[in-house]
């Protein structure tokens, strides 16, 4: 049975950043809410080497069936070339939020 509401999270490399992609996220109701969580470390692989970054994430709250429209506005609205954009069910929790966090979304 899949989730009916999930996290989406994305990173980037300033805070300015991760402050644009949720406004604009929560504008565009594509989530109820977002939170940034940063400066992080990151280790990872880009081009052959291993790179090791600050970078903050960025966390919106979102219903299921909004998961590919809020996808493709990150791809838009990225300054990566390949954002990472992963979207983790939400199992359970408060029902009047789960509420709140759908009907933000229309």
């Amino acid at each position: 049975m899949p989730a009916d509401h999930v996290v989406v999270t994305s990173t980037t490399d300033s805070e300015k950043a991760a402050l644009a992609l949720a406004s604009g996220a929560i504008e565009a109701r594509l989530g109820a809410c977002a939170q940034i969580v940063g400066p992080v470390t990151s280790v990872f692989r880009w081009e052959g080497a291993v790179q090791t970054e600050p970078e903050w994430r960025v966390e919106i709250k979102t219903a299921a069936d909004r998961v590919p429209e809020l996808t493709e506005h990150l791809r838009r609205q990225h300054t990566y070339d390949l954002p990472e954009i992963i979207a983790t069910p939400i199992e359970g929790g408060s029902a009047d939020y789960l509420t709140w966090l759908v009907d933000e979304t229309r």
